[in-house]
């Protein structure tokens, strides 16, 4: 508790020292304002420098990570023909107007004119009283100039860097080094280019070059307005092309990132290269209710939310800034500190379904520009796809593991407990007749014993089922080469498998869909039709996958197989095209009773790049 009073005092002396730079710099302001103003000395001289002025003010130049002005060669300007009165009150307009267009809080439009208002009439009392002490009436007009700029501009800087320093160091955030180093670098570097340009001002000025007037002045000090206002311009193209590079970055990262659990963590690392926020919460919407996802910054309490926040939530259905925090901070103000002082609500919203909430803070007052509303909303959009997508692979995942229990039911069912119920009755019937037909007894046990091998082998097989798929192994290709030789040595079969075009990766879905079609296709070969040869092609071509297998069994009635499994289901000719449809590709069943059976799965192939095959419409015999 004392830790927060002490903070509290130092936001309230900081408030103070605003305040009181403030209304110095504005009883200086009034004063000349009201008593000493003048008329220019030349209306259209004075005119030209006041526009550039604000030129100059109102597209700062770019300097390592930041912006400073380099205004004063033109604050001085107008200083030396027209005197104190008129450079302190159109420089603090100037600068006040600059602020509101930049919709910067009231404290630091009022803060900023007086601040350079202050900082200059000091330079000016200095200049004013050590100027006239030093012996230079013997020195050229030209470093009379260069030392009476000198002694104006030097404590203008050194006054204006001081006051901003105290304002930094009082505040209770942290003001460290390096920050005081980087502005400290961008101040030297105006003062640099002001002083530079000074130089040129009174050494051509020194020339006799006929006679100064407006258009003198305009070519003299219009590079130094173009090169603000292009390098201002230049800087914001870049500041675009950065957040565009940014997005762009964190969108394909998150898109990686999609079944990953680290996401969060990569959001957290990357989000001020694209929005410069002091805080931020992420919640999601989940069908149980909403559920905190992260938070970072200046959290005030845990953010868990009430259903009265929820409901509020609700109602966001569009990007939402609060100015003010501290009088209105919206439903999810109370989980951010006080130093907070504006928050914008970004809706996650994907096809008019809220999927969760993204507030951003910042300490200053009225600092969410059109420009930020843009980038919450673009980041907002991207994580509602992203939040959506992985809601549906979670659906998938859970309607995946639905299906693979109902087929492990449906093969149990169908298979090992169809076998094992006829063994029971046979040694059931077996045991009735072993004393008046032993040999009836024996042959029932034979078959019983038989039965339950071909249970224990199912059991087996569905074991071997439940591990990690063959093609999640060794890939497609290896997987079908292993499941034919294992069949070639089971059931004395000639299984011929060509391939056609180099292999290359599928998904684990798409690859898992082809072995189990091609591993039943053989299957029907082997039990039903009675084939004494079957024909597998399996082709890579630069659109489809191609899979055919071929037998040369008795074959049967299409209609009549599909009235059968529908009335007594089982992975067969249904379950195939089911399976088939689950990646957009296209079974094709052709058998004719007596003349064999040929099955063809053709999988579309997509995004991938290869070079085109040509295959035969059959695999040859």
């Amino acid at each position: 508790m004392r830790d927060s009073g002490f903070l509290k005092k130092r936001e309230q002396l900081s408030r103070q020292f605003l305040l009181l730079i403030t209304l110095i710099g504005g009883w200086i302001f009034l004063q000349f304002g009201l008593t000493q103003l003048s008329i220019p000395h030349d209306a259209m001289i004075f005119a030209l420098l006041v526009l550039f002025l604000f030129i100059v003010e109102y597209f700062p130049l770019p300097v390592w990570n930041g912006t400073v002005t380099i205004s004063f060669s033109l604050v001085y300007a107008i200083y030396v023909i027209d005197g104190l009165a008129n450079t302190l009150v159109f420089y603090g307009i100037i600068v006040a107007a600059v602020n509101i267009i930049e919709r910067r809080p009231l404290r630091i439009i009022l803060f900023n004119p007086g601040m350079h208002i202050v900082s200059f009439y000091l330079a000016h009392l200095f200049n004013q009283t050590f100027y006239p002490l030093l012996p230079i009436a013997d020195v050229s007009k030209v470093l009379q100039g260069l030392i009476h700029v000198s002694m104006v501009i030097i404590p203008f800087y050194a006054l204006n860097n001081l006051i901003i320093d105290l304002v930094l160091w009082i505040r209770p955030q942290v003001y460290p080094f390096n920050v005081w180093k980087r502005k400290t670098v961008q101040e030297i570097n105006s003062f640099s280019i002001s002083a530079v340009y000074l130089v040129l001002f009174y050494v051509l000025g020194s020339q006799n070059r006929g006679q100064i007037d407006v258009v003198t002045f305009f070519f003299f000090f219009s590079p130094l307005v173009c090169f603000a206002l292009l390098s201002s311009i230049i800087a914001n193209l870049k500041r675009e092309k950065a957040k565009q590079k940014a997005l762009f970055s964190i969108s394909s990262e998150l898109n990686k990132k999609i079944a990953a659990t680290d996401w969060l963590t990569f959001l957290a690392d990357n989000l001020q290269e694209f929005i410069d926020v002091d805080a931020w919460i992420l919640w999601k919407k989940k069908k149980t209710g909403w559920e905190l996802s992260f938070a970072d910054g200046p959290v005030a309490t845990k953010p868990q939310l009430s259903y009265d926040i929820a409901s509020a939530f609700d109602s966001i259905t569009r990007v939402t800034v609060y100015d003010y925090a501290k009088k209105d901070a919206g439903p999810a103000g109370q989980f951010f500190t006080e130093e907070v002082g504006s928050l914008l609500y970004a809706p996650l919203i994907i096809e008019s379904e809220l999927v969760g909430m993204f507030v951003f803070g910042r300490v200053r007052t009225r600092s969410f520009s059109e420009e930020d509303h843009r980038s919450a909303a673009t980041l907002g959009n991207q994580l509602a796809v992203l939040i959506k997508t992985r809601w549906l692979f979670a659906e998938q995942e859970k309607r995946l593991i639905l299906e693979e229990r109902n087929r492990i039911a449906r093969d149990i069912h169908d298979g090992v407990a169809q076998s094992l119920a006829g063994a029971i009755m046979n040694l059931e019937t077996a045991q009735r007749k072993f004393t008046k037909a032993p040999d009836d007894s024996f042959r029932l046990m034979v078959e019983s014993t038989e039965k339950l091998r071909k249970s224990l082998k199912e059991v087996r097989e569905s074991i071997y089922a439940l591990r990690p798929y063959p093609t999640e192994r060794v890939g497609l290709l290896a997987a079908i080469t292993v499941k034919i030789n294992m069949l070639r040595r089971e059931h004395r079969l000639e299984i011929c498998l060509e391939t056609r075009g180099p292999e290359f990766n599928l998904s684990s879905m798409v690859e898992k869909i082809i072995f189990d079609i091609c591993q039943e296709s053989v299957q029907n070969a082997i039990k039903h039709a009675e084939a004494s040869r079957i024909d597998i092609l399996l082709s890579f071509q630069k659109e489809n996958v191609l899979l055919k297998v071929k037998d040369d069994g008795r074959g049967f009635s299409l209609f009549q197989a599909m009235i059968k499994a529908r009335e007594h289901p089982h992975f067969g000719i249904l379950h195939m095209n089911e399976a088939a449809e689950k990646i957009q590709a296209m079974l094709q069943v052709d058998s004719r009773e007596g003349s064999g059976t040929e099955i063809t799965l053709t999988v579309p192939r997509m995004g991938i790049e290869g070079r085109e095959l040509h295959d035969q419409a059959y695999a040859s015999r």
